[in-house]
């Protein structure tokens, strides 16, 4: 009976903790802008409203070497279907994103050639890595010489259909977070950026150590579920995707989809105050 009453009291603290109207503070925090072109993006728990100038669209890790044929994911046994499935409406929302002059920053794991970053030698990232088999070479699907996560080659490039325009922001990554020694945390100062639309895979590693940090910083970010994937638990009754989904619903920020993104951004309004 006790153990019942303790769960029962648990549901009703994330059932609480998932209707908290965060979005008063930031439109406190936003308050100061005197004319600003505002968009609504219908999610969970919430909908949620966006300055546009205050907005980034972040793509992590969309490159070769996890959703690719030929790239280190697939070497590896791993099905990469899930990710492809994931870059169709991560075009959309960022051809999307480009047309409203939002700004966009890709995020790329890739390592210097003398695997100088990669670690320490008895560290987890080295030594998880190298099962992977980072920095072997292979040979990229068009014939040339490519090496497993290592900057400059083929396998670390962004995916063929997601490629970089001249004005979006690029930078390399060595762990699973895109803040970990990185310019990102700087360039969202700097752009006095404070909404993230996050894109990307893996969900629940290098998604979700990502949304973490930014939501440690006071980032608000908003996940596009259909723009990301996680092969880890894709047989289970749940997988880690959806997991991680879940625990940004309820704590670290909001959930949203590609049509939804768009459909705000189609609605977007100019206001100005007195």
């Amino acid at each position: 009976m006790e153990s019942e009453m303790n769960e029962q009291r648990r549901r009703v603290v994330l059932a609480g903790l998932a209707t908290i109207p965060l979005m008063t503070v930031a439109a406190m925090a936003d308050a100061d802008n005197p004319s600003k072109i505002t968009f609504t993006v219908e999610a969970k728990p919430e909908a949620v409203t966006l300055d546009v100038t205050r907005t980034a669209l972040i793509v992590i890790d969309m490159q070769n070497d996890f959703g690719s044929k030929g790239g280190m994911f697939d070497l590896a046994g791993i099905d990469i279907s899930g990710i492809k499935k994931a870059i169709a409406p991560t075009a959309r929302a960022l051809a999307a994103a480009r047309d409203a002059g939002i700004k966009v920053i890709y995020l790329k794991m890739a390592y210097r050639p003398d695997l100088s970053d990669l670690g320490a030698l008895d560290s987890v990232n080295r030594v998880r890595h190298l099962h992977m088999n980072v920095g072997k070479t292979v040979r990229a699907p068009d014939g040339r010489e490519s090496r497993i996560l290592i900057r400059d080659t083929w396998n670390t490039d962004i995916v063929s259909d997601l490629q970089p325009k001249a004005e979006d922001i690029v930078m390399y990554k060595t762990r699973f977070s895109g803040f970990y020694k990185t310019e990102l945390d700087a360039t969202l100062n700097r752009l006095a950026v404070r909404h993230l639309i996050i894109t990307g895979c893996t969900t629940s590693i290098c998604v979700e150590s990502t949304v973490r940090d930014a939501m440690f910083r006071d980032y608000l970010p908003i996940l596009l579920a259909d723009c990301m994937s996680e092969p880890i638990g894709q047989g289970l009754a749940r997988s880690n995707h959806e997991a991680t989904l879940l625990s940004t619903e309820v704590l670290l920020g909001w959930v949203s989809s590609s049509d939804q993104f768009i459909v705000g951004l189609s609605r977007s309004e100019r206001s100005s105050h007195a």
